[in-house]
């Protein structure tokens, strides 16, 4: 099968092309519960760019030096294509969307629904991902696709969306009528929060960003009030919550100095929610104390959630903006990704 295969490390994004598109061997059945989902779309995130740095090496165990050459993409829909022997109520041909995370549900953290803290392996990052034609996985990160989508459609809602869908619901879960949410970010991850908390809690959304196109996305989705991030944005959401601040801000940036205006934009006894990363949290002790701010960090979701996720996606009331590209063009979506020219989310077609 044909596949974008990472090669080699570039620690400053300055090659001029990152990815091999080449023939390798096709995905193999191994366990009962293994499944080969063909791929029907494959999200590009910039967590694909974060690998190609090197910044996921320390994070992947103990053979990250020599986890090269891999297939990237965890974010991945497609069709049922082989089944392994214990493999009940999928069949070929059956429209699916993957969670990202294999987990071992026998482990402690697998019991209590926590994927992504249970032991396993995670394909585009440890194992082969779906910038390929076919990928294997296990059963049990299977969920199943209605008509109402189609596999390319539905690819970036496995972890973009699955990752604004945690945080927006934790956000949610605390959110009165006429309190405040603001969202900083309005691109891959953040267009989706913002209809995910329209869909589920009745505040104002206040988002914030630097780029012209993603305000605009923003007001499709359904933001209240629009902040040009151009060095004045903490006053601008000040001013917006009567000097208060919000209860709840969702930082999907995590670097550039949002940490620092996130958290000035939050009230006292709210919640910063970090899902963004690329800077450090600078913050005093005393203040935080004194101001009782919540500062939570926001992984991928559960399984479970993704299945609420699609359920919100299925009744139309999440939808994704993307950008489709030939799976041999990984490179030039990667590219377009790295230069902000990407509006909602790039998705590989094979």
């Amino acid at each position: 099968m044909k596949a974008q295969v990472l090669h080699s490390y570039d620690d400053d994004l300055t090659a001029e092309s990152w990815l091999s598109y080449e023939d390798v061997s096709d995905p193999v059945i191994s366990k009962g519960s293994d499944v080969i989902v063909r791929i029907g779309g494959a999200g590009v995130c910039r967590t694909d760019l974060h690998m190609i740095e090197g910044v996921w090496r320390p994070r992947t165990g103990s053979n990250a030096d020599t986890l090269l050459p891999l297939i990237l993409g965890h974010e991945n829909a497609g069709w049922i294509e082989e089944i392994g022997p214990e493999v009940e109520g999928l069949k070929k041909g059956d429209p699916v969307i993957v969670h990202p995370k294999i987990s071992k549900i026998n482990c402690l953290a697998g019991r209590r629904g926590q994927d992504m803290h249970s032991a396993g392996s995670m394909p585009g990052f440890d194992s082969n991902g779906g910038y390929a034609e076919a990928l294997v996985t296990s059963a049990h990160n299977i969920v199943a696709l209605t008509n109402s989508l189609t596999p390319n459609e539905a690819a970036p809602f496995a972890n973009a969306g699955l990752t604004a869908y945690r945080a927006a619901k934790r956000a949610t879960q605390h959110l009165l009528p006429g309190e405040s949410c603001v969202i900083i970010g309005a691109g891959g991850l953040g267009h989706i929060a913002i209809q995910i908390v329209r869909a589920m809690c009745s505040s104002e959304i206040v988002v914030v960003d630097s780029n012209d196109i993603s305000l605009e996305l923003a007001a499709q989705c359904g933001a209240d009030h629009l902040v040009k991030a151009d060095g004045g944005e903490v006053d601008a959401v000040m001013s917006l919550t009567k000097g208060r601040g919000a209860e709840a801000v969702l930082d999907f940036v995590g670097e550039t100095g949002t940490t620092s205006k996130g958290l000035a934009m939050t009230r006292r006894a709210g919640s910063y929610y970090i899902i963004g990363y690329g800077e450090d949290i600078k913050v005093s002790a005393f203040d935080l104390v004194m101001n009782e701010k919540n500062i939570i960090g926001n992984l991928v979701g559960t399984w479970a959630e993704l299945s609420e996720l699609m359920e919100l996606a299925h009744r139309g009331l999440v939808q994704l903006e993307t950008q489709e590209f030939n799976l041999a063009d990984a490179n030039i979506a990667l590219r377009a990704l790295l230069e902000g020219n990407i509006k909602g989310r790039a998705v590989l077609v094979p």
